[in-house]
């Protein structure tokens, strides 16, 4: 059996449906905080139940016959990260999985000025103190994250943010499918695994792009580092958030998120999306 952690998720349920395809519904479990929201898998024939990080008892139980176990990093900004996905390699081990699946981040470094880098290291130290067979699936930055930081660029024709520097944007889906892959698949991925799009491009690319999307003159703009915080906390983003967001460009211009890697892309079959697709996407929504 295949267990999956945080299954009601974009990325977790994406992972799930992708499962379906490949492998019978009865060798496919879901570990859940919320049984009733994975309704709809259980109606198809997924095993159910109830585990949380915070909760190592129920999750040993959610994690009972599983070969594998999938852990999808935790999203709490205030929580400890690392010690919630402690608890879950441990009742994982207990439970007898034979493999440990984590979703990780790429370029995963401890001295990373982006946050998370720092717990998925922490994370992937544990997973390899454990004493059985994990990999580390270290996804590309998610490409729906752009939504968030070009902002309001089809109203304004303006691309208004900090420097940055080349990242790899990846599709979170391309990334789910590529998790049901290696999961169903007869090749071992031992240890860490870079799961991104073909290219890395900048926010001055992006804008180059949209123009031709578009056919609008869309600028790039450089905002300085604190201007740009204060009128993100101004606007209503909550103050932790924002300086994670700006940290994210320090990193980017550091080249943190500028590795690619060609695994994806042979894992699917084709070419994973591009940024390009997206911004098409929210052009003709």
């Amino acid at each position: 059996m295949i267990v999956i952690t945080g299954a009601t998720g974009a990325l977790g349920g994406a992972t799930v449906e992708h499962l379906l395809k490949r492998i019978p519904a009865d060798r496919i479990g879901v570990s859940v905080r919320d049984v009733a929201k994975a309704q709809p898998f259980a109606d198809r024939g997924v095993r159910v139940r109830r585990g949380s990080y915070d909760d190592p008892a129920a999750l040993r139980d959610s994690f009972e016959g599983a070969e594998q176990v999938l852990l999808v990093s935790q999203n709490d900004p205030d929580a400890d990260g690392i010690g919630l996905h402690r608890n879950a390699i441990k009742a994982a081990v207990a439970a007898g999985a034979q493999r440990i699946l984590y979703t990780s981040h790429q370029n995963v470094r401890s001295d990373s000025p982006f946050d998370p880098a720092h717990e998925h290291a922490g994370t992937e130290a544990l997973l390899a103190q454990s004493g059985v067979a994990w990999t580390s699936l270290r996804n590309g930055f998610y490409a729906h994250s752009l939504d968030w930081l070009l902002g309001p660029w089809q109203q304004t024709g303006v691309i208004a943010a900090p420097a940055d520097g080349p990242v790899s944007w990846t599709d979170r889906a391309d990334a789910a499918e590529a998790t049901a892959i290696i999961l169903t698949g007869q090749r071992p991925f031992d240890g860490p695994v870079t799961l991104t799009a073909r290219h890395a491009v900048t926010f001055d690319d992006i804008a180059t792009t949209v123009t031709e999307l578009t056919g609008r003159d869309i600028r790039r703009v450089v905002v300085d580092d604190e201007r740009w915080l204060a009128d993100k906390i101004a606007a209503g983003t909550p103050e932790p958030l924002a300086h994670m967001l700006i940290r994210f460009f320090h990193a980017a211009r550091s080249g943190h998120f500028a590795e690619t890697d060609p695994l994806l892309a042979q894992l699917l079959g084709r070419e994973p999306r591009t940024v390009a697709d997206l911004l098409t996407d929210r052009i003709s929504a």
